[in-house]
């Protein structure tokens, strides 16, 4: 997620690395820099300019303190920065109405709105404990109902039927009665996108809007049309009373022009922001977590947070207890540990979020990385129960029934059971004391605020 404008401002500090003190002459070329990288990273104009001359506001003449270098001087100052123009924290959703409270959705075609409803509903059921309905408005687009409709069913939300034969308002004011009857504490109302702004499709959702008074008006709109975005965004803004922003997509965006641009031009938050396909890839909008990632100093509460939701915790104690009496780390135990981290987005999205490995997540290939985790689960699924407890069983014979009961290869058999049994010995090293001894060995090639001061071997 915006590489580009993370390896760009990353090469600006470096250039600053031994200076003794912020200067006119020294930070001259530093911003030329950072206002290179933001125009790269397809920012709006306006709010390039005025995020240069904020940061060279802050930075010139500025003493470095205790032991930050200007490198690092300048890294709080673009971050602080950061963070003011994306909107200082994460603003979240209005839901102190009467219920039903009222969620209407806009957009353009393809900004991923029905998903992202869908992806919404599953958020507020699970994190805020709502009963949410979903009720489909588009009546132009083919199999959009239908569509909405398998999402409530994924997402185990109540949906409200509606039909191509009926007005959009008319479905609106229909499913916020039923809505009502059904004692439900959300409503999220879907609307007919257009592949661009015009007249009718504006006085469509001015009528349904005014049809069901929703207490938030959600723009969503795909993050990698960069500053047009922003742009969309206002315009929908001068013809409804947007509450907010939803960011799609913003996993595939290298470059995060819309996330810097948006809530400077249209004076909305951004709300929420989508990082994949799965149903529960869209994450409240933190703009000091998005900050530490553009400056490659990662997002640990995000990650803590994730696994908090995630993990299995009662499984994590028994398997520490169980390394602690000695007992060894079977294949059953490797399975339980590759499936909780497919939970939490699989490999490269854990990895982005940790301090200084953002170009060890841009090396972690998310696809070929889920491909192996499904293949080294699918090969420990074709083992006997007795198999899996002792991997050592595994010989000739017994190889060859599991790689064909998983559709693989004999070597794709040997090569899981060769990484269990590296990470066997790394989890005996772990038990009993054994972490804080191989915390003091990687002590000098952990990054800097994770117990080291070097980069990783080999960045």
């Amino acid at each position: 997620m915006f590489e580009n404008l993370s390896d760009r401002l990353s090469l600006t500090v470096k250039k600053l690395r031994g200076q003794a003190r912020l200067t006119d002459d020294n930070i001259k070329d530093a911003l030329r820099e950072v206002r290179m990288a933001l125009l790269e990273a397809d920012v709006a104009l306006p709010v390039v300019k005025e995020f240069v001359s904020k940061v060279k506001e802050r930075a010139v003449g500025k003493e470095v303190i205790s032991s930050l270098s200007p490198g690092q001087a300048l890294i709080k100052i673009v971050n602080d920065q950061l963070v003011e123009t994306m909107g200082q924290a994460n603003e979240s959703l209005d839901l102190s109405a009467q219920p039903p409270a009222v969620v209407l959705m806009a957009g353009l075609q393809g900004a991923g709105k029905t998903t992202t409803a869908g992806k919404l509903a599953l958020l507020l059921k699970g994190r805020e404990k709502k009963s949410v309905g979903l009720v489909s408005c588009d009546v132009y687009r083919p199999a959009a109902i239908k569509q909405l409709e398998t999402l409530a069913q994924q997402t185990e939300v109540t949906f409200l039927p509606s039909s191509t034969s009926e007005s959009p308002e008319q479905i609106a004011r229909e499913a916020l009665a039923e809505a009502k009857r059904l004692h439900l504490d959300v409503l999220i109302v879907d609307t007919a996108g257009r592949l661009a702004i015009d007249v009718e499709m504006m006085e469509e959702i001015k009528s349904i809007h005014a049809a069901i008074n929703p207490v938030e008006t959600l723009f969503v709109v795909d993050s990698m049309t960069g500053q047009d975005a922003a742009n969309t965004a206002k315009a929908f803004g001068e013809a409804l009373p947007l509450t907010g922003v939803i960011l799609t997509k913003a996993d595939g965006d290298a470059r995060g022009g819309s996330a810097l641009s948006v809530r400077q031009i249209t004076g909305k938050p951004i709300k929420f922001i989508g990082m994949g396909e799965k149903l529960d890839a869209l994450e409240p909008f933190h703009p000091d977590r998005i900050a530490s990632r553009i400056l490659g100093m990662g997002d640990v509460v995000s990650l803590v947070e994730e696994a908090q939701r995630n993990v299995d915790h009662k499984q994590a104690q028994q398997l520490a207890k169980k390394l602690n009496k000695g007992k060894g780390f079977d294949l059953e135990d490797l399975r339980s540990q590759m499936l909780q981290m497919e939970k939490m987005g699989g490999m490269s999205s854990m990895v982005e979020k940790l301090p200084g490995a953002g170009k060890l997540a841009s090396a972690v290939n998310q696809e070929t990385t889920n491909t192996q985790v499904k293949r080294m689960v699918g090969i420990i699924n074709s083992m006997t129960q007795q198999e899996r407890r002792f991997p050592d069983l595994i010989k000739g014979s017994r190889k060859r029934r599991i790689a064909n009961g998983a559709g693989l290869q004999i070597q794709d058999v040997n090569r899981l059971l060769k990484q269990h049994k590296q990470m066997s010995k790394m989890m005996k090293k772990m038990s009993g004391g054994g972490l804080k001894k191989m915390m003091r060995g990687l002590k000098g090639q952990l990054p800097p605020g994770m117990g080291g001061g070097g980069g990783f071997p080999g960045m």
